[in-house]
């Protein structure tokens, strides 16, 4: 099983002027350094919790068909907001569809565990190959807008701005520091453990 991001967001899911903002930071001297720290802390706040923050296309490829977990496929990186395709290649390695008329997605779970279950009276197809057959493409985030993210994921990402900003340095000489155990307190609670 894999999964790869086909389509990124357009934005980030906390803006410039709102890292300022939290920075107090008045000049544009230094925006392209806070945005490629606001896209640096993203990335950690997305792999430390699972998520997926801002809209998405990501896809999904599987050896086979789940038969053994009551039929569902469970979409890494929630919250899921649509299946587009459910794919497969077939032994004779023709390509295949599953109708979506056939699935229903459940994103219901607030723990994340976003799942795609087939219908009553539906099945997974049989006939496909070993490796890599199955491919589902999916759109995964909050919403295509920074607004549209719960405020606990962008104070976590402007928490981690802040720090990167002051301490632009590996090493600090001369200060004693200690770390508040703020930001993976804020986040512990929305890991997804969705395998």
């Amino acid at each position: 099983m894999t999964f790869k991001q086909t389509v990124a967001p357009t934005t980030l899911p906390v803006t410039l002027q709102e890292a300022k903002d939290h920075l107090r930071v008045d000049v544009t001297d230094d925006d392209g350094l806070i945005t490629a720290q606001i896209n640096a802390a993203t990335s950690w706040v997305e792999e430390y919790t699972g998520r997926q923050l801002i809209t998405a296309t990501y896809l999904l490829t599987l050896d086979c068909f789940p038969f053994w977990d009551t039929t569902s496929i469970t979409l890494p990186r929630p919250p899921a907001i649509s299946v587009t395709s459910i794919t497969y290649t077939k032994t004779d390695e023709t390509e295949g569809t599953v109708t979506g008329t056939d699935y229903v997605l459940d994103n219901s779970d607030d723990l994340g565990r976003h799942r795609v279950f087939l219908k009553d009276a539906f099945s997974w197809p049989s006939d496909t190959r070993n490796h890599a057959a199955v491919r589902v493409l999916y759109k995964a985030g909050y919403g295509a807008a920074a607004s549209a993210v719960p405020e606990v994921f962008k104070s976590a990402i402007k928490l981690m701005v802040g720090d990167m900003y002051e301490n632009r340095e590996r090493t600090v000489v001369g200060t004693i520091t200690s770390q508040l155990p703020t930001l993976e307190s804020l986040l512990r609670n929305r890991r997804v453990d969705w395998v």
